[in-house]
C-alpha cells in the first residue's frame, strides 16, 4: 500500500497573494512529492509496506531517521495544505472560545503564531494544538511532527524557507502575516478539535 501525493484542496493559484501559483508549483509539486516518493522507497518490501502514515511515523521516530524524516515531512505538508483556504474567514463557537481562553482573542493569538514563527530558528513548524482541552502554540524543527504525539494539532504553519522565499523572499514576517491575516482554515481547525483525535493522512 503505498503512501499517495494527496490533491491539494484548491486550485493552484488559490492563495495568491500569500502564496503564489509558482510557489505552490514547487512546494507541493516537488519537494511533498520528493517526501512521499522516498517514504514509499524506503518502506517497499517491510512491514511498513501496509501500514498508514501515522504508523510509519510513530514506529520510525528515533530509529530510522531518515524513512522518519520523509514520512514526517509527507503527513507535515499534508496537514499544512488543509491549514489553509482562500476563503480564510474567523473561528467561531467552541474554538472560538478556546481561543479567547488562551489568548485573550484571536488577535492574540494570530500575534502569538507571528511571533513564535518569526522568531523560530532555522527550518521548521508553528503549531496551534489541543490537549487537554486547552490550546497552546508548539514548534517542532525540521522535520519533526505532532502526527505521533500527546498534542492534536489544529493548524499549522511551514516555516522552512522553501515555504516562502520565492514570493517573500528572506522576509519570514510578511508571509506569516499573509498567511496568519487572510488564510488560516478555521474549519479544519474546528473539525479537528471537535473530533478530539489526530487527523489522519487519506488513504
Amino acid at each position: 500500500m503505498a503512501i499517495e501525493l494527496i490533491p491539494l484542496p484548491y486550485e493552484p493559484d488559490a492563495l495568491t497573494p500569500a502564496i503564489s501559483a509558482e510557489t505552490l508549483s514547487f512546494h507541493y509539486g516537488k519537494h511533498h512529492q520528493a517526501y512521499v516518493d522516498k517514504t514509499n522507497a524506503a518502506i517497499e518490501g517491510t512491514a511498513h509496506a501496509e501500514q498508514p502514515l501515522e504508523a510509519i511515523i510513530a514506529a520510525a521516530r528515533d530509529v530510522d531517521t531518515g524513512l522518519f524524516n520523509n514520512a514526517a515531512q509527507s503527513w507535515n505538508h499534508a496537514f499544512y495544505w488543509h491549514s489553509m483556504s482562500p476563503d480564510g474567514g474567523a473561528p467561531s463557537g467552541e474554538l472560538a472560545e478556546k481561543i479567547d481562553t488562551a489568548f485573550g482573542s484571536l488577535d492574540g493569538l494570530k500575534e502569538q503564531l507571528k511571533a513564535r514563527g518569526a522568531g523560530h530558528f532555522a527550518s521548521g513548524w508553528v503549531w496551534l494544538a489541543e490537549k487537554d482541552g486547552m490550546l497552546s502554540i508548539q514548534e517542532t524543527h525540521d522535520g519533526d511532527t505532532l502526527a505521533d504525539g500527546d498534542h492534536n494539532p489544529l493548524l499549522t504553519i511551514d516555516v522552512w524557507e522553501h515555504a516562502y522565499y520565492l514570493d517573500h523572499q528572506n522576509k519570514r514576517p510578511a508571509y506569516l502575516d499573509a498567511v496568519i491575516d487572510g488564510k488560516l482554515n478555521w474549519t479544519f481547525a474546528a473539525e479537528n478539535l471537535a473530533r478530539g483525535s489526530i487527523w489522519t493522512y487519506p488513504a
